[in-house]
């Protein structure tokens, strides 16, 4: 998974707590939860689309850097070659 296909999916869970949410001038180090006004069930919610979207386990570990953008993507990013690395270590 790239950069762009991890916002993409960042943006989807986004738009499942949020339908109205506009990604449109967010800086990628903005927090989501501060933007799209989620609370901790929003958030909750938010963590558990992203993970379904992009096929990647995400635990409470993950919570402070997935509260940004680019730290959602970098996360997505890193798991994907963690898990090429695996299969081929």
């Amino acid at each position: 998974m790239n950069r762009d296909e991890a916002r993409t999916f960042v943006r989807q869970a986004v738009q499942r707590v949020a339908p109205d949410a506009d990604f449109t001038g967010l800086a990628p180090d903005a927090s989501l939860r501060d933007t799209f006004e989620m609370d901790s069930l929003d958030f909750l919610e938010f963590v558990e689309a992203l993970a379904e979207l992009s096929g990647r386990e995400l635990t409470e570990d993950d919570y402070p850097v997935l509260v940004t953008w680019d730290g959602c993507a970098d996360r997505l990013v890193s798991a994907t070659g963690a898990s090429a690395s695996e299969r081929s270590g």
